[in-house]
């Protein structure tokens, strides 16, 4: 498989390691991007980026490609799959598609014109393993209908500095956490209900990374923490004064058209962090959490325990399992 690579970054970089171990005829032709972030990646595993070029176009029209990856930043998406698309080539994009209406719309006309399988996107926890177990335990009755859920997704302190630091702390980049971010978690749970929201009320916005709590003002001066996690193109050092657009928390309620309600809550300093959900059907009710690895099914009439299962993801393998 013969691919090229638009936005180079450590995401698509880390891809092209576990594509080069599951696929013995991967092959990366070439990339595009002024600021490689994911070159390293590659090199070190001894895997070959191919030639760098300009543009995407350039890209396309110098090699035969079976599929263009597209890990540019958000914003960027929609041009980029434009590109491929009207190429001829299937693209993969990263998760989110889109950062807007507009581009939503221009991205429909784009699937009708070409055909929705030639576009595949990156919400790869879909894939999850425990993710699969808890909707082959929705297939086979043992929630009956979905009534309520309630989930959150809670990122370590290290990781909430990396956004306001990363080129996604701009809402024009990236379209705004909860889009970038948390897109995954609001795929998944519309997977379980099954239907689309009908009413949504959210309030968020940014109480922790903002100077007055800067560790430094108390005395403490090891700011390693914050800085853990690589960031590449426009990135910044500043976390508590960072110029960042993003929320560091956030909750939404959600009623669906079929009846069926979310509640969900993200934040971004969360030292023993945790992804986890309750769906609470009519006959039973699961509760898991990705980052801590469990997933239970209790039924609800007499309160037998369906399935109690824990999962560990590879070394190999991110998002739980899914990559």
């Amino acid at each position: 498989m013969k691919v090229g690579i638009v936005g180079l970054g450590q995401r698509l970089g880390y891809l092209g390691q576990v594509f080069t171990q599951i696929h013995p005829g991967f092959e990366i032709a070439g990339y595009v991007d002024p600021a490689p972030a994911g070159l390293s990646l590659l090199e070190d595993k001894g895997i070959a980026p191919g030639r760098a070029y300009d543009s995407a176009q350039d890209l396309l029209n110098a090699e035969r490609l079976d599929l263009l990856m597209v890990g540019s930043p958000n914003h960027m998406h929609l041009d980029h799959i434009r590109v491929g698309l009207d190429a001829g080539v299937k693209v993969f994009s990263e998760k989110p598609v889109v950062v807007s209406t507009e581009q939503t719309i221009e991205m429909a006309r784009l699937l009708a014109r070409y055909g929705r399988e030639n576009l595949l996107i990156g919400l790869v926890l879909r894939y999850a393993p425990l993710y699969r177990d808890l909707r082959a335990a929705q297939a086979k009755g043992q929630l009956g209908d979905i009534v309520s859920i309630e989930a959150s997704e809670h990122i370590p302190p290290y990781h909430g500095a990396f956004f306001m630091r990363d080129w996604r702390r701009y809402d024009r980049y990236a379209g705004g956490f909860m889009l970038e971010k948390c897109c995954h978690d609001i795929d998944l749970y519309n997977g379980v209900i099954g239907a689309r929201p009908a009413r949504v009320s959210s309030f968020g916005g940014r109480r922790t990374f903002i100077p007055a709590n800067d560790p430094r003002t108390r005395g403490i001066n090891d700011m390693e923490v914050y800085h853990r996690k690589r960031v590449g193109w426009n990135g910044t050092d500043k976390v508590f004064d960072s110029d960042a657009e993003i929320i560091d928390y956030q909750v939404a309620i959600v009623e669906y058209q079929n009846g069926a309600a979310l509640s969900f809550h993200t934040n971004l300093n969360v030292p023993d962090d945790f992804r986890r959900f309750a769906v609470i059907g009519t006959r039973g009710m699961a509760e898991g959490d990705f980052v801590r690895g469990f997933l239970n099914v209790t039924d609800s009439h007499t309160s037998d325990e369906l399935i109690r299962k824990t999962y560990q993801a590879t070394a190999l393998s991110q998002h739980y399992g899914a990559d």
